[in-house]
């Protein structure tokens, strides 16, 4: 005689399981030794609800991602390190409203801008079969973040970069984080399809991704590469440019 416990298990003792130890309610005995199929009990070797990892929640805007998720799906916060996609607002959103990267961050005055170039160098290295952008002068986006969402807008998932590489389909939805204080820049890759890379303006292309997750200061001979053409580059404003962003 043999006896099934509340979790499924068989057990030759038929007052405590003999694998897990709970208590095991009289009338449980089976003459077979096969496990006996009780409503609503879990077989042997399945996992049970209790045994299932629980989603995590974002503490920065509140969304559910699986239990492994490194970034947060919905803003990009990163659950290893705890860095935030941008400073967080002084009071939680309300649960009807946007996640938190979609709110507004804290402006700063105009000191730098990001230039964003079609690179042919850069193009070529990628073999891609999509044609390369003719060259010409750059596209000037004023940075007047602390952080800063590189990639390529998406409505279906809420997302809103600050840079926008739209003209690259080889540039990831959510590429790269720039963050700044004030004084120095860094980026951070946000696990994107391609990478991103970083190399200075008088040497060769880089060849090693920035690693996800990794925060890279930029030296004031950085370039940043993406994609199959893009290359960034974050700079301080001109007077030009500071007097047209205050008038």
């Amino acid at each position: 005689m043999t006896a099934t416990c509340p979790n499924g298990h068989q057990s030759a003792s038929s007052d405590y399981c003999d694998t897990c130890g709970v208590p095991i309610p009289e009338g449980s005995e089976t003459g077979g030794g096969q496990p006996s199929a009780e409503a609503g009990a879990t077989p042997p070797g399945e996992p049970t609800a209790l045994d299932l990892p629980k989603p995590q929640t974002c503490p920065n805007c509140g969304a559910e991602n699986s239990a492994t998720a490194l970034f947060c799906e919905a803003c990009g916060y990163d659950f290893t390190t705890g860095t935030m996609p941008r400073p967080p607002d002084a009071t939680p959103a309300p649960a009807s409203q946007p996640p938190a990267a979609t709110q507004p961050a804290t402006p700063v005055a105009l000191e730098w801008v990001a230039e964003l170039w079609g690179d042919p160098d850069w193009y070529a290295a990628q073999a891609s079969e999509d044609p390369c952008p003719s060259p010409g002068l750059p596209v000037v986006i004023p940075l007047t973040q602390q952080s800063v969402l590189v990639g390529r807008p998406s409505v279906s998932r809420n997302i809103t970069p600050d840079v926008d590489c739209s003209s690259d389909s080889g540039v990831s939805r959510r590429q790269a984080q720039l963050t700044t204080d004030g004084q120095r820049w860094w980026v951070e890759d946000l696990q994107s399809s391609n990478g991103t890379y970083v190399g200075p303006a008088s040497g060769p292309l880089p060849d090693a991704p920035v690693p996800p997750g990794q925060r890279r200061e930029l030296g004031d001979d950085d370039r940043v590469y993406m994609g199959t053409w893009t290359r960034l580059v974050v700079r301080r404003a001109t007077p030009e440019e500071q007097a047209g962003a205050s008038s």
